[in-house]
């Protein structure tokens, strides 16, 4: 059986977007998938990168933690730094094979980029025993140039070589048969990360794997072959090809589910519903924190101690109103567990709306044992909630995307929100459940605020 590795990049693409514990917690669930590596990007010299990377290594057990290198020797530095504490560490030397965008990023031309190849992927070997030479935008290079520079990594260490098709340029045999030929004589192994906006990367990948490609690189969000589908295809070929990957399929589709829950994107959903989570279970406001722990870790969670107190907590507030499928639970627990210290939590609210009226909010939350109320009118509840929410903080924030949907299809399924807050440049993103839409929309835009205000300090 050959096994295929899976590389994700879906924390390399993230940015700012999200907090720093839930890009923990993303990195949590994608070693709990067993993919094979999971990647970060350059550490640039800023602190909470090196110490994302170094908490990350304080956990991550199954899977390598790989750091990107690409500007100069001082990220290799940096990258070797902060995974000295890592069980498996891998340094990716990541540089761009076409002319242009090798002038432009690293004002550097061809005649001089095999002997900065050389350079890089050696200090990082003195650094780290695991390498990868990463060719980005390979299709786009001179084909004598591109191996001399694959040449010129293996021969300096590199322990693995990728090969790009940053911009889709390739149908996939195309892109297949370019692959095999340029790495045919290579002597490690060779990976591909091929860009989907054509929609063809799981095809490409497919197709380099059976010519004796033997690692993918993959995403939840993002452009590279998406994570779900090609594990999902790897699997349905197993038996017939003699392929597999290390990846938990059984757990596959609930993990990325989770973590697109994590990312808040803007077509998010709630996490589909599995057989597990379709069983016709119901807990009640009468069930014990230790039923509601045990139910929870049923569904394939791990939390803490501080995060269990929370799910359940919040948990009691909605059984109070009706009973909680698994499915609600399993929302529960990704939109209560994943959060940051909140700042303000809601102490009340009453919302009046009608044909005939302008809607009007009046809202109480606390913020260090005190109350604070705000009161505002809108164009319907939801724009007077939040505007009179941003009288209580002080402070406007540019609502970037909101979206409302149901958990479940009954008459009292809970309602979810998505609040999307653009300040400072950056977007944050905040998530709320309650039997009433309104109410959820109050909290997903609290939540939303707490990550800027947690950030902020």
């Amino acid at each position: 059986m050959k096994q295929i590795h899976i590389a994700d990049t879906t924390l390399l693409g993230i940015g700012n977007a999200l907090s720093f514990k839930e890009k923990l917690d993303i990195a949590r669930k994608l070693d709990r998938l067993s993919v094979d590596a999971i990647e970060l990007p350059e550490i640039t010299g800023a602190k909470a990168d090196t110490l994302l990377v170094r908490t990350i290594a304080s956990f991550v057990t199954n899977s390598v933690i790989s750091v990107g290198a690409t500007s100069s020797l001082s990220s290799i530095n940096y990258a070797a730094e902060a995974l000295s504490s890592a069980e498996h560490g891998r340094i990716r030397i990541e540089l761009p094979m076409s002319a242009a965008i090798m002038e432009y990023s690293l004002h550097k031309k061809q005649d001089k980029m095999c002997a900065y190849i050389t350079e890089m992927v050696s200090a990082a070997k003195a650094k780290c025993d695991d390498v990868e030479f990463c060719a980005v935008d390979a299709t786009r290079a001179e084909r004598a140039f591109l191996a001399d520079a694959l040449t010129a990594a293996v021969t300096a260490g590199a322990t693995s070589v990728v090969l790009c098709d940053s911009a889709s340029l390739y149908m996939p045999d195309d892109f297949a048969a370019f692959v095999e030929r340029m790495t045919a004589d290579i002597g490690v192994p060779v990976g591909v990360m091929v860009n989907n906006k054509n929609a063809t990367a799981v095809a490409a990948a497919a197709l380099c794997v059976k010519d004796g490609v033997s690692i993918v690189k993959t995403g939840v969000k993002g452009e590279a072959t998406p994570l779900r589908d090609f594990a999902a295809m790897i699997d349905a070929y197993r038996e017939n090809y003699a392929i597999e990957t290390g990846v938990r399929v059984t757990e596959l589709h609930r993990a990325v589910d989770q973590i697109e829950w994590v990312i808040g994107g803007k077509n998010a959903e709630v996490p589909r519903p599995t057989e597990v989570i379709d069983d016709g279970i119901k807990l009640s406001v009468n069930d014990t924190k230790e039923t509601v722990a045990d139910t929870v870790a049923s569904l394939g969670y791990d939390l803490s101690d501080e995060d269990g107190d929370k799910v359940y907590s919040e948990f009691r507030r909605i059984a109070r109103r009706k009973q909680v499928s698994l499915q609600e639970l399993d929302v529960i627990v990704a939109s209560t567990a994943l959060q940051v210290p909140a700042t303000y939590t809601i102490e009340s609210y009453v919302i009046n709306s009608g044909n005939i009226i302008t809607a009007s909010a009046q809202i109480n939350l606390l913020k260090d044992g005190k109350s604070i109320g705000g009161v505002s009118v809108g164009d319907g509840p939801i724009d007077a909630s939040f505007h009179a929410l941003d009288e209580i903080i002080g402070r406007h924030f540019e609502l970037d995307d909101f979206s409302i949907q149901t958990v479940t299809r009954e008459k009292d399924a809970m309602g979810s929100a998505l609040v999307r807050l653009r300040s400072g440049g950056k977007i944050y993103s905040g998530t709320g459940l309650s039997t009433d839409i309104i109410g959820a929309s109050i909290r997903a835009y609290v939540n939303a605020v707490n990550k800027i205000v947690y950030e902020e300090g």
